[in-house]
């Protein structure tokens, strides 16, 4: 009875027999066209025949071995001596490419190269080389990738020896575009020069850094930036609880208070809201500045604003800084001079709904990449299995 060629995983492949317990062998013959790979002719001339032994995927626990009929051929047209080519089989190659992503697939779910090389009699060094050039190939495929219309720009720490690396993320698209060592203006200025499509990149979300707010306008003229909510809501936070500190020491390390102050009033029960509110009245100077908090974070929080709503908006977060920096309080002082110098992208946050949560997201993920490989001494190994993983 023939053997059904679609266990193999390779078109055009014939099984002429198939036998072993402990230890599958099959003897395969390839059925498609042989042609010239220099010429592409197919008027060829035998010349040897010879055994190919390749390791392929195995049937449950059981390993698979594949010997594969091999012919030296002569090309009638150009002359050339050549040994057969095989789709699903690299030259010089020991092993079929079902199995090489096998081997990738189970190291990458977290089996360890010494347990793969011990299971399948392979080298550590060989499933890792197997490994980088899987990723390299899935890597070609977004080599000519555009930037992207909307990034998301934020740093990482990589590594005590490198320091910290740079993360540029499709933030329409969900997925990191690049990743660069360094953050300074000076490490990033190589790679950003030779960046391609930068024309097309019409708004960046970042969180209040000066140094990238200082790249971007830089190298993408053409593009808004936009702050990051979150980063801009807990500026605020921690400046108005550092102020807080400065009137009531004991009422900021109390930690069930604290609790209290930080959340929202919406979000708090009838109980909490009483026992917030009877503090508060202790606490006169303190109970002003919270609802002046309590408006500002009501007046970022904001989003979907039309052009109109913005006009609208605009003077009322101008006044909140006014007042905060006639405050008296030097955390506050200090939280106006931020949002004074950000007032621009802080507005954009109203009508771009786009945040640096997805790339922060990416952050969790990239870190458990380096976990799970137990560091990375070699950026460029860490760069290869962001893009595939990530992208």
């Amino acid at each position: 009875m023939p053997h059904d060629p679609s266990v193999l995983g390779l078109p055009q492949y014939e099984i002429k027999s198939l036998e072993g317990v402990g230890t599958v062998v099959m003897a395969v013959r390839y059925t498609g066209v042989v042609a010239c790979p220099h010429c592409q002719g197919t008027g060829l001339r035998a010349k040897d025949f010879f055994i190919r032994k390749l390791r392929h995927t195995g049937f449950g626990l059981r390993p698979c071995w594949m010997f594969l009929e091999s012919r030296k051929f002569q090309c009638r047209g150009c002359g050339r001596y050549f040994n057969q080519r095989f789709p699903g089989i690299g030259r010089w190659r020991r092993s079929t490419e079902p199995y090489r992503r096998q081997i990738v697939a189970q190291h990458h779910g977290g089996i360890s190269q010494h347990t793969l090389a011990v299971q399948e009699h392979l080298g550590r060094a060989t499933v890792e080389r197997w490994y980088q050039e899987l990723w390299e190939v899935k890597l070609r495929e977004r080599q000519n990738d555009p930037c992207p219309r909307v990034l998301g720009i934020d740093e990482h720490f990589f590594s005590r020896k490198d320091g910290y690396a740079t993360t540029l993320c499709d933030l329409q698209r969900h997925r990191i575009f690049d990743v660069t060592l360094g953050r300074s203006e000076k490490a990033l200025q190589g790679y950003l020069e030779g960046l391609i499509g930068k024309s097309s990149v019409r708004v960046i979300c970042m969180d209040l850094s000066s140094t990238y707010r200082a790249i971007a306008r830089k190298h993408f003229p053409q593009a808004l930036i936009v702050a990051d909510r979150f980063h801009v809501i807990r500026l605020v936070n921690q400046q108005f609880l550092a102020a807080w500190a400065s009137l009531d020491p004991h009422g900021r390390s109390n930690r069930g208070l604290l609790s209290l102050v930080r959340r929202r009033p919406d979000r708090l029960t009838p109980d909490q809201q009483i026992r917030l509110r009877a503090y508060l009245k202790t606490q006169q100077a303190f109970e002003a500045i919270y609802d002046f908090w309590q408006r500002l974070g009501r007046i970022l929080r904001i989003k979907h604003c039309t052009k109109r709503q913005c006009r609208r908006l605009i003077p009322l977060f101008l006044s909140s800084l006014q007042d905060l920096r006639s405050s008296g309080f030097f955390p506050l002082v200090q939280l106006s001079q931020t949002l004074d110098s950000w007032k621009e992208e802080i507005v954009r946050m109203w009508r771009f709904t786009r945040n640096n949560g997805i790339t922060e997201g990416f952050h969790n993920k990239m870190e458990m990449i380096s976990r799970r490989a137990f560091g990375f001494r070699n950026f460029e190994n860490y760069r290869l299995r962001v893009k595939v993983c990530c992208g």
